[in-house]
């Protein structure tokens, strides 16, 4: 295949679990752009919380693009245009957080700024992000928001919200997340992008959706694509690519629909995986 463009999630599988892009990976990379192959970052976080990670692969010189909030932005990192937005609308949002304030979870959302939550001091009672305070100290360090706790979410919010994240423990998310997603199958998509994730956004919205957004602009058929992810939130991205690559630490669901695995995000798996391209 003559390869044009490259996806990939970001935590778990660009990042390593110091959460840092490895020299090795990050010289393919920026070695596959000099090359005319594009670049693209799909993940669940927020787009200004990807910008670094953008200017570090210098997606700016080469224009890459970022599929943020698990599909429901795309932005252009060279122009700083947004190429594609579908958020959930403020009604929703509110009618949303309500039925979860019946649940034992935090429920984080950004406004500008600023990420409301209702919790600040929530603990998932499971082994989180190293090195940070709770889990609520690592979203809003990673988004480089602002925290702000609220007791009613609809005195906050005051345009639409791309995506509505959830944290708690794992077990109890698995006993309850169809419970939480229920009544809204015909309104919203949610999936898990970690064992302590579940996340939000508006039906019909995942990373291979706004992926298409990207393609027509630059004339890239399916076929020239490798998607490398890990999680269960990259499954439309590796089931969508000409090749679906898992990285070794992928999960189970994950790892089965691939159509290759790679070593792990630890082990340099997408630069590994791209050596015999170039």
């Amino acid at each position: 295949m003559e390869l044009k463009a490259i996806v990939m999630d970001i935590d778990g599988t660009l990042l390593n679990k110091e959460k840092i892009i490895s020299t090795r990976t990050k010289n393919k990379l920026i070695e596959a752009q000099k090359k005319g192959i594009k670049i693209v970052l799909a993940s669940g976080r927020p787009t200004q919380g990807m910008l670094p990670l953008a200017r570090e692969l210098e997606m700016d010189t080469y224009e890459g693009f970022l599929i943020s909030y698990n599909g429901s932005q795309v932005y252009d990192v060279k122009t700083k245009e947004i190429l594609f937005n579908q958020a959930i609308s403020i009604n929703l949002t509110n009618e949303l957080l309500n039925h979860l304030t019946n649940f034992e979870v935090v429920c984080m959302v950004d406004q500008d700024e600023y990420m409301l939550v209702n919790d600040a001091f929530f603990d998932i009672k499971s082994e989180g992000p190293a090195g940070y305070m709770n889990i609520v100290h690592y979203e809003a360090r990673g988004g480089n928001f602002k925290v702000c706790e609220v007791d009613d979410f609809s005195k906050g919010i005051k345009k639409p919200v791309n995506k509505i994240l959830v944290a708690g423990n794992p077990d109890y998310l698995q006993k309850h997340h169809q419970a939480m997603s229920a009544p809204f199958k015909k309104s919203i998509t949610a999936a898990f992008s970690a064992p302590f994730y579940y996340e939000f956004t508006n039906q019909g919205i995942d990373k291979a959706r706004a992926l298409d957004e990207i393609l027509l602009k630059l004339g890239i058929s399916k076929e020239a694509i490798i998607s490398f992810g890990d999680g269960q939130n990259d499954r439309s991205i590796i089931d969508y690519a000409g090749i679906g690559v898992a990285m070794g630490n992928a999960v189970p669901e994950i790892l089965e629909l691939a159509d290759e695995v790679t070593a792990s995000n630890c082990e340099d798996g997408i630069a590994r995986f791209l050596d015999q391209y170039f």
